[in-house]
């Protein structure tokens, strides 16, 4: 199975299913904009993390 390949490559917990664990305590790094800052609900952007955004322009 991939995510077995996965976690055995990159070690346990690199793969996580939606809504498996209740919440993560994530540093962030604020983006400046505090609306964006709350609707991201950690207060920036998790550090360490790929994160992309998109949208209309």
């Amino acid at each position: 199975m991939a995510m077995s390949q996965i976690d055995k490559q990159f070690g346990q917990g690199s793969v996580m299913k939606m809504g498996e664990k209740a919440a993560m305590n994530i540093e962030a790094i604020p983006t400046g904009a505090l609306s964006l800052d709350l609707a991201l609900g950690i207060g920036g952007l998790p550090r360490g993390r790929v994160t992309e955004i998109y949208g209309p322009e």
